[in-house]
């Protein structure tokens, strides 16, 4: 068996770790944002996660985890999670009123229940993205 130095066995750990979070991010059935697609959600009186993302942000990988996490926990639960891309889709970046990445903006039907910028901490997110359904 090799032994690999320290500082390698702690980049295998984490490479792995995020291989297996990207994993489940695609169980979460998340979109990339269009207008049409948020309009017929709303219509449908469904649960909406605006998620404001960037590929390079550090903070949006953070909740990537936690979605992926959320998703893992509660898989009954419809959550439709639409992407903004925060470089190219700056019209709709505006539109949610972002202020930078790592923003997540949640709908229930046309109402927006709840909105937070750089939100990483577990349990809040998961209390409002399962408080939004019960309130239907």
């Amino acid at each position: 068996m090799i032994k690999l130095p320290k500082t390698s066995r702690i980049l295998s750990t984490a490479l792995a770790a995020l291989l297996l979070s990207f994993g489940s991010l695609a169980a979460q059935e998340k979109e990339t944002f269009s207008e049409e697609r948020f309009k017929a959600l709303q219509a449908e009186d469904a649960v909406i996660l605006i998620d404001v993302y960037a590929n390079w942000c550090s903070t949006c990988a953070a909740q990537q985890a936690v979605l992926a996490a959320f998703q893992e926990e509660h898989p009954d639960v419809k959550l439709h999670i639409l992407e903004v891309s925060f470089d190219d889709q700056k019209e709709w970046v505006k539109y949610f009123k972002a202020p930078r990445q790592g923003t997540f903006v949640l709908f229930r039907g046309e109402e927006q229940v709840w909105y937070a910028v750089a939100e990483t901490r577990q349990a809040e997110i998961f209390a409002k993205l399962l408080e939004a359904q019960k309130t239907r």
